[in-house]
């Protein structure tokens, strides 16, 4: 009897979320994959595989990860709720320590080839903050060992290229074409898994490209930092940066330190700014006018809280169930809020009882039974903690500057600088780690959404203007902030006249008189600062209708995948994400009025929502739940279908060609 004839997967895209979905088709392999037959995976992607293009090699060593070493894996463990078997590994900081002699060789072992990222390795503690050369690394490892634990039946091929169009019937073979050759990929699935595409300038930055040509000036729309030219700024030019979270932080750092400046560490630890000469002089406002909080340092100082509580499965079952139309600041925040606010008084009961005036008991008693803003729950509160700064007050937090204006723009840059010493020294002591106990509950809460979102009740309005603009931005501003250092640079830069804080709502706007950009903010009423440069610091988002990925782009334009469009009464909105249908991630295809069976999407601009492809350690990411229910539909759709007819391929290592 023949064998029978192998399978073909394209992944289309080799970055951290192909890695993943790679880990765990190796994990479920044992279950749902027939060993006698060929499993054929050939990945295109024009950059290596593991790192992907966000985290490549080629970029500043001076930008780092927003997040400590040990807070970083690409592995499930015993958090994960998947329905594939659970397969510990390293986390950053325990793979590092190898180099070092701290714990045994990582298999398949191999020393990273630049000499610098070596040397941080071997001293890197897991309270670091790697540099992205260093993730590179640990990224390139993971995917090396999710091909290690392949079984021999499957074989691994990556093409270094572009897919450009995607064609082939529904229930037949799948053509992927290449932008390097003429003969397209025959396959039996596709997955896209791009990750983070980018998308062109749209109206409003293009009318201000416009005007910065004709006066001579100059604009850079959303990029992503590691790739955006910086060369036409001068020094000493004024330069609006309009956003405020990691990517001013990047932009910043290249900016400064990446023309020459450097630090000086005083004598009571503050840092001093030495210019190098070649700095612009930067404006930065935004929305909510502060930078992102600054990362813990520190530990849990109490047992872990037991996460879910007031927002997991049985909660969101319950929304579901009632059927009716959902507003997430109405119906769900409340939950979302109380669940947080467990996290938060689990740890300062736990840890630092002695600021606290009830017993554990007796104050989850009452805070069990009280809806998170009734007037009962603030009795509570205040009965139980007598400091307010041990209280959690989320309107403080979003919107520290609402209600404050300023006189001039020196007596703001003094309120702000003392803001920012106030959140890095809280953030840094632990004392103050009930915020870490509401950090890992904001994890949870993160956790529990996507099954919320999957059911379609929230109202176009909701999700829009709630999901993806206030509680995203909420959620960047609690769990997505730089390491605290970022922050004290940040600060020397202040007190050296390098940065200039603009203020909150800022309004960017052109003087066709003068040439300038303008910012203006009612922080500082009065107040017009005009630059020659205007810089959009922020990233860009998914916009099926002005991607980069020339891929997305034909099937938008083919009609072959469906844009998520939020649309009820008196409100539509255009997201700009690919739709897919939980929990396999097939693409919604126009054509067909349903999910395509061969054609998969995960990821960044998908509305799944699951947008990092890795975690923190024992917080059951969204990610990995997606993965593994992807690789499981993969295995068993590919082991049960028909497929193409192929030539065998044999087991080889990974090649390029």
């Amino acid at each position: 009897m023949s064998a029978p004839e192998p399978a073909v997967l394209v992944l289309v895209g080799a970055g951290p979320r192909a890695t993943g979905l790679l880990e765990r088709i190796a994990a479920n392999a044992p279950e749902l994959w027939d060993g006698g037959r060929a499993l054929a995976i050939h990945l295109v992607d024009p950059h290596p595989p593991g790192p992907g293009r966000i985290w490549r090699r080629d970029q500043s060593p001076l930008l780092r990860m927003n997040s400590m070493a040990e807070d970083v894996t690409m592995f499930t463990d015993a958090s994960s709720t998947i329905e594939g078997p659970v397969r510990p590994g390293p986390s950053m900081a325990r793979w590092a320590a190898q180099f070092a002699g701290r714990v045994p060789r990582q298999e398949p072992y191999r020393l990273p080839e630049d000499p610098a990222v070596l040397a941080e390795l071997r001293t890197l503690g897991p309270h670091d903050f790697p540099t992205r050369r260093a993730q590179n690394a640990y990224l390139d490892w993971v995917f090396r060992r999710a091909l290690a634990e392949l079984p021999p039946s499957v074989t691994v091929k990556w093409h270094r290229t572009t897919a450009t169009a995607l064609t082939g019937p529904p229930h037949g073979r799948q053509r992927v074409h290449l932008a390097d050759r003429d003969t397209p990929l025959d396959a039996d699935l596709v997955v896209l898994a791009q990750g983070h595409t980018g998308s062109t300038p749209s109206a409003e930055h293009l009318a201000h490209a416009d005007f910065a040509r004709r006066h001579g000036r100059f604009h850079l729309p959303p990029e992503f930092s590691a790739e955006a030219d910086l060369s036409g700024l001068r020094p000493g030019e004024h330069v609006l940066l309009r956003g405020f979270g990691l990517a001013f932080v990047d932009l910043t750092v290249l900016l400064t330190e990446g023309r020459g400046g450097t630090y000086r560490t005083e004598a009571d630890g503050t840092l001093t700014y030495l210019p190098s000469g070649r700095e612009p002089v930067l404006h930065v406002g935004s929305r909510r006018g502060v930078p992102y909080h600054s990362k813990t340092r520190y530990r849990l100082q109490g047992p872990r809280p037991p996460l879910p509580r007031h927002f997991g499965p049985e909660a969101v079952d319950a929304l579901v169930a009632a059927g009716r139309p959902l507003e997430l600041r109405r119906d769900v925040w409340p939950l979302m809020a109380k669940e947080i606010g467990f996290g938060h008084y689990h740890e300062l009961f736990h840890a630092h009882p002695e600021r606290t005036a009830l017993s554990w008991a007796d104050f989850t008693d009452a805070y069990d039974r009280l809806d998170w803003y009734s007037p009962a729950m603030a009795g509570l509160l205040g009965a139980a903690v007598p400091d307010p700064a041990d209280r959690l007050d989320f309107e403080a937090l979003d919107r520290p500057l609402d209600g404050l204006t300023f006189a001039t723009p020196g007596a703001f840059q003094d309120h702000l600088r003392a803001y920012l010493a106030s959140d890095v020294a809280r953030r840094e002591d632990p004392a103050h780690s009930a915020d870490l106990g509401a950090f890992l509950a904001l994890l949870s809460v993160h956790g529990q959404l996507p099954r919320l979102l999957a059911a379609g009740l929230l109202t176009a309005r909701s999700a829009a203007e709630e999901v993806d603009g206030w509680w995203r931005g909420l959620f960047n501003l609690l769990a997505s902030g730089p390491p605290g250092f970022r922050l004290r640079e940040l600060l020397a830069l202040s007190r050296a006249g390098v940065v200039h804080f603009a203020g909150a709502d800022l309004v960017v706007g052109t003087d066709e008189d003068s040439g300038t950009f303008t910012a203006s903010s009612p922080t500082v009423p009065g107040r017009t600062v005009h630059a020659t440069a205007l810089v959009e610091a922020y990233l860009p988002g998914p916009n099926l209708e002005r991607t980069r990925d020339p891929l997305l782009g034909w099937l938008h334009r083919a009609g072959a995948l469906t844009e998520e469009v939020l649309s009820d009464p008196g409100h539509t909105h255009r997201t700009g994400r690919v739709t897919v249908a939980a929990p396999g991630g097939h693409l919604l295809d126009p054509g067909l009025g349903r999910p395509h069976p061969r054609r998969i999407a995960l990821g960044a601009p998908t509305t799944s929502r699951a947008l990092a492809a890795f975690a923190r350690p024992h917080t059951d990411a969204p990610a990995f739940r997606e993965n593994d229910a992807v690789a499981r539909a993969v295995l068993t759709t590919l082991n049960r279908g028909s497929t193409p007819t192929g030539q065998t391929p044999r087991r080889e290592r990974l090649g390029a060609r």
